[in-house]
């Protein structure tokens, strides 16, 4: 996780410069709205998900391991209490340029509320974590979580671990890893999504 803090506030520039519109490193959904923009695609993205999260407007939620806090940035648009934490300096102080949108440095180890949010927004955040450390983090969130709360868990799918393309340390999973540690944790899925670009065989 450490290591992971050091390149996104060392290495900014350099993380943003491999987006592309083919999603090899990130996704995103193209219409005739984004064209080959691939920046368009990740906030069309976003808003998709925000649209089908089934978080009640004015909910208070939290995006935690928000990178540049483009998901808090739409939530906050539709109406939520937003909280943005992410254990990069650089990626806070961009989350915190949004509107609306409460940014603080923290790592997964800050959360230590109980029955605080309506929803939390994990997209491509607890992969950074060794995989041991997951099941602990996946418990903090559901305590965390009010009666009814939803959890938005984005992993990427594989059966190792390593340092991927831009250097930062990935943990992947199998979906049946995932279903047995979220239910393990307390939770029940209620809708998932897979997308192939970065599964690993």
């Amino acid at each position: 996780e450490r290591d992971t803090e050091l390149f996104y506030d060392t290495e900014d520039a350099l993380y943003r410069s491999f987006w592309d519109k083919e999603g090899s490193l990130h996704w995103g959904l193209f219409d005739q709205s984004t064209g080959d923009d691939f920046l368009n695609a990740c906030a069309n993205l976003n808003r998709m998900m925000v649209q089908k999260a089934l978080i009640d407007q004015n909910s208070r939620v939290l995006d935690l391991g928000c990178g540049p806090g483009l998901s808090a940035r739409h939530m906050a648009a539709a109406g939520h209490q937003v909280e943005a934490w992410d254990a990069s300096t650089a990626m806070v102080d961009l989350a915190a340029a949004h509107p609306g949108v409460a940014a603080r440095k923290a790592d997964f180890d800050a959360l230590d509320a109980t029955t605080a949010y309506d929803g939390i927004w994990a997209n491509f955040s607890l992969l950074h974590l060794p995989r041991a450390a997951l099941p602990e983090a996946l418990r903090r969130i559901h305590r965390a979580l009010r009666p009814k709360g939803m959890l938005h868990l984005g992993m990427k799918l594989g059966h190792d671990a390593g340092r991927d393309a831009l250097g930062r340390y990935v943990t992947y999973y199998s979906e049946a890893d995932l279903t047995d540690l979220t239910q393990a944790a307390g939770f029940t899925a209620l809708r998932s999504r897979r997308g192939n670009r970065h599964d690993r065989p």
